[in-house]
Formats: C-alpha cells, sequence, structure tokens
C-alpha cells in the first residue's frame, strides 16, 4: 500500500486493544506531492481545501485498511485547519463522507503545518475489534 513516508519517527497507525490510532495525516501523496496544491508556470500557488480534504480522508481509509479497518469504524478525530475560511469547504466535504452517526469530531485552527502548501491534517481514532 503506497503512502507518504511520516516526515518524522512515529508510525501512520498505532493499535492498542481494539482501538486504532492514527497519526496526524495530511494530502501528501507517497511521492511528496501534495494534493490540492498547484503551482503554474509563473510560480503562484493555488491550495484547495476540498481536494486536501477529500485526499486526506482517503489517506486516512487506506491507513486503516492496513489494519483491515475502515471509515466506518472512526469513533473520533480531530481536524487541524491553517485557517477557519477553509471550514466551510472542509465541512461539505466532511458530509461527502460522514453524517451525524458518524465520528465524534472536534476542528481546531492552528499557526501552521509541516509543510506551507498543506492546509489541513486530521488525527484519528478508530475501533475495530482483533480477528
Amino acid at each position: 500500500m503506497a503512502l507518504a513516508t511520516p516526515r518524522g519517527r512515529f508510525p501512520h497507525v498505532r493499535r492498542a486493544g481494539d482501538h486504532l490510532f492514527v497519526s496526524g495525516t495530511s494530502s501528501r501523496r507517497p511521492d511528496n506531492s501534495i494534493a490540492g496544491a498547484t503551482t503554474d508556470e509563473l510560480g503562484t500557488t493555488d491550495l484547495d481545501i476540498r481536494e486536501q480534504t477529500r485526499a486526506v480522508i482517503e489517506n486516512i481509509g487506506r491507513i486503516l485498511k492496513t489494519e483491515d479497518a475502515s471509515l466506518e469504524d472512526l469513533v473520533q478525530v480531530t481536524t487541524y485547519l491553517v485557517s477557519m475560511n477553509d471550514f466551510k469547504g472542509y465541512n461539505e466535504v466532511w458530509a461527502e463522507y460522514f453524517d451525524e452517526t458518524g465520528p465524534a469530531r472536534t476542528t481546531v485552527a492552528v499557526h501552521q503545518l509541516p509543510h506551507p502548501h498543506l492546509l489541513i491534517e486530521i488525527q484519528a481514532v478508530a475501533y475495530k475489534e482483533r480477528r
């Protein structure tokens, strides 16, 4: 399964009993490019919160799959946004994946993330019984 290499010495996911703790996940791809970040020929960068949010959620789904779990197993998430001006776009994409029966959620604004093109990072907890 292709995942971006963590930018530090930590796992993508850690199991503790039947709980899965997913480290902060961004829209970075395995080749270190960033979904939702494009630069034109003049060097102007366009950052898309909707595309980044989709990529983060899909990355979390790929990480959970390594433990035979899925997005349906999420019980709690914490989302970090660089700007609360992106909250609306983030919420719109969130609603494509989850409704009021989805995981409990907290969203906070942060000064910055590990790369200037990242608008969002999500950490998560899932519950999946061992088989």
